[in-house]
């Protein structure tokens, strides 16, 4: 009885347990069931605010992220001389640079600025009061002190530029330390940034510590980076500068800034600031590189998209080691041409069948403390009376209008003497005592004034008789100067260069009518040296005047640095050629050959007969004012070898004292002795 009675009990406390459980079940099954229920529904109220009230503008922010991109600067193109030495290279610097983020705040980069200012020191030289002000304002503090000073109403939508403008008027109520200064230097070259774009805070002189201290702390400073940089070096010397250029070392030049900032330059960009650095500049910048940002809170993802393109190369015509010679040959000589009123002096060496140029030499001499400094670019700029070193585009004037022809162009040497006006003739009969017949050869020969002038009276239909009134009328100023545009004189040439000038010319009303005399024989207008190496280039292959070039090729870099696969290549350009026969052009040839080898006790370069290969050219000398004093310019211009003319040299140098120096003549024996050394070789015939 007692057995079955504990047996049931066993089975009683079962049922009882198992109706116990069943009853707990439900309980926390629905329990579990409401907090599935609140978690979906805060689930869909967080996917409602995200999707339908914020979708679109959560769209945007991620499609940002995923174009946004990251510029960098890349290294600038070299330009080399003819023969493949470096003229202007590069020099690796380590800098410190500054990437903006795309979300970043004033205030974040003042606290940047601050912590890097700490362990760099940088140039203030550049730190102007706007950039001072703003880094004093770009603290909070500063802010509210100035609000409250100027009384400037909260909330105001222009309360930053009314503070500005207290700050201007009270100057005194901000004064930063030198060391604050310089975090404002830091502060203004990362304003100036764009967004996602990377600027030099340093780009040279970082030293050592400078290095190991900004290293050590990146990761408080975002955006701050180690990288590097490059300057411009010259390995040929400094020189070359006055002719390839210079690259700006504070940013975007201000008169061009608006124009770079629409083609995608950053301000902070160097570019190239004078000659071929800035004319080439697109072609020696290169592309930058872009890295793909994207940003997800505080978490940054970067991704290479295009690694850049360092700049392509410029190839010039320039040889190297003749360039020096040249300007050395200058310099050498200047001297003894008697230089207390000279303003300087000028060379051009150019190719008559191609127009390329060899070399471009100047001095550029102070007039008020004779420091002389290397200029180049002189022969484009600078026009010059040259005087009757352009008397072959007279000539052949005076043949084109017919009032001389090969077979018929005697006229008598005799001074020129027209009513109201002084005695005008040649350097060797201004008295009349050795008037001469001469042909237009030996006019040239012997730089007959009073030739050139008859021819003008003539082109003009003037009859000639001594002390007679003059009836010339302003169109004989038109028509010699189209004769002398034809060769190139007086119009630019065209030269690959920035900043060339089309010279000077004088009056040409009736007032003046006079000076169309002097105009004949070189005396009136001014011309550039650039545009007598065209001149007498013209004259030496025929009658094509052609494009002088200093740019040979556009050259790709290889990858161990090498000059790489030519991008393309300059092309002789004829710009015009002059519609005259053969015969014309062999008179004035005749004449360029007597003034180098006449036996005319006259003869104007006759020191230059011995030399090998033979020289044909023309001397000039004009009378001029220069720093209120009389004095003349010496000027020369020629080609050779005389009967296949492969090099042209012209040259002036104006305002000198000392017209029997020959300076001029002696410059251009030691420039063609030069090129045949250093160029070209000896020809085996004249």
């Amino acid at each position: 009885m007692n057995f079955l009675k504990r047996f049931k009990g066993i089975f009683n406390q079962r049922d009882e347990k198992r109706q116990t459980s069943q009853s707990a079940i439900p309980f926390r099954l629905n329990l579990l069931l409401w907090i599935v229920a609140l978690l979906l529904l805060a689930l869909g109220v967080r996917l409602f605010y995200l999707q339908v009230l914020n979708g679109t503008s959560y769209k945007a922010l991620v499609k940002q992220a995923d174009t946004m991109t990251e510029t960098n600067n890349v290294q600038r193109g070299m330009i080399y001389d003819t023969n493949g030495k470096v003229l202007v290279g590069n020099q690796a610097h380590q800098a410190i640079t500054y990437t903006k983020g795309s979300t970043v705040t004033d205030r974040e980069m003042y606290r940047i600025a601050n912590r890097l200012g700490n362990y760099l020191t940088v140039n203030t030289s550049r730190l102007t009061t706007r950039n001072q002000m703003d880094y004093f304002l770009a603290d909070e503090a500063h802010l509210k002190q100035v609000e409250k000073a100027a009384k400037i109403k909260a909330g105001s939508t222009n309360a930053y530029d009314e503070a500005i403008d207290y700050l201007q008027k009270h100057p005194h109520f901000f004064k930063l330390s030198k060391q604050e200064k310089n975090k404002a230097m830091i502060y203004g070259s990362m304003s100036g940034a764009y967004s996602l774009s990377t600027t030099y805070i340093k780009a040279t002189g970082v030293t050592a510590e400078e290095l190991a201290e900004v290293g050590e702390h990146l990761s408080e400073m975002p955006g701050v980076k180690i990288g590097s940089a490059w300057t411009r070096n010259y390995p040929e010397g400094k020189d070359i500068q006055s002719l390839v250029g210079t690259v700006t070392t504070t940013g975007l030049p201000s008169d061009t800034q608006n124009t770079l900032l629409a083609q995608g330059y950053s301000r902070n960009d160097n570019v190239g600031a004078s000659y071929l650095e800035k004319l080439f500049q697109a072609t020696l910048a290169g592309s930058k590189s872009q890295t793909e940002v994207s940003t997800s809170g505080t978490r940054t993802h970067e991704k290479l998209k295009y690694a850049g393109k360092k700049g392509d190369n410029l190839v010039l015509t320039i040889n190297a080691e003749f360039q020096k010679k040249v300007q050395s040959i200058l310099e050498s000589n200047y001297g003894s041409a008697g230089i207390a009123n000279s303003p300087g002096a000028y060379a051009v060496v150019m190719n008559p069948n191609t127009g390329a140029i060899y070399a471009m030499a100047g001095i550029d001499r102070d007039l008020k403390t004779g420091k002389q400094t290397v200029d180049e670019i002189g022969a484009i700029n600078h026009p010059i009376v040259l005087g009757s070193v352009v008397k072959g585009a007279t000539i052949m004037a005076g043949l084109m209008t017919g009032v001389i022809t090969p077979s018929n162009n005697v006229l008598t040497d005799q001074p020129i003497k027209v009513a109201g006006t002084s005695v005008k003739g040649s350097w060797f009969n201004k008295s009349g005592g050795a008037n001469v017949g001469l042909t237009a050869p030996e006019a040239l020969e012997v730089s007959s004034n009073s030739y050139m002038m008859q021819l003008a009276m003539k082109m003009g239909g003037m009859h000639y008789s001594y002390d007679t009134q003059i009836t010339l009328t302003p169109s004989i100023f038109t028509k010699l100067r189209y004769y002398f545009n034809m060769f190139g004189l007086g119009v630019k040439t065209g030269v690959d260069l920035p900043g060339e000038t089309v010279g000077y010319r004088g009056a040409a009303d009736q007032k003046h009518i006079g000076s169309a005399l002097d105009l004949s024989y070189g005396n009136y207008d001014a011309y550039t040296v650039m545009q007598l190496a065209q001149y007498m280039s013209t004259l030496a292959n025929g009658g094509k005047k052609l494009r002088p070039y200093i740019v040979k090729q556009i050259r790709e870099t290889n990858p161990d640095g090498t000059l790489g696969k030519i991008q393309s290549e300059t092309q002789p350009e004829v710009q015009s050629v002059i519609n005259a026969p053969k015969s014309y052009f062999d008179l004035i040839h005749q004449g360029l050959y007597l003034v180098t080898h006449g036996s005319s006790p006259y003869v104007t370069a006759g020191t230059m007969k011995s030399e090998t290969p033979s020289i044909s050219g023309k001397t000039g000398t004009a009378e001029t004012v220069s720093n209120g004093h009389s004095t003349v310019t010496l000027s020369f211009a020629g080609y050779a070898p005389s009967d296949n003319p492969q090099v042209v040299v012209a040259l002036s140098i104006p305002g000198t004292s000392n017209d029997n120096s020959q300076a001029n003549i002696n410059m251009a024996k030691q420039i063609f002795a030069a090129y045949w050394k250093y160029v070209q070789a000896k020809p085996s015939s004249n």
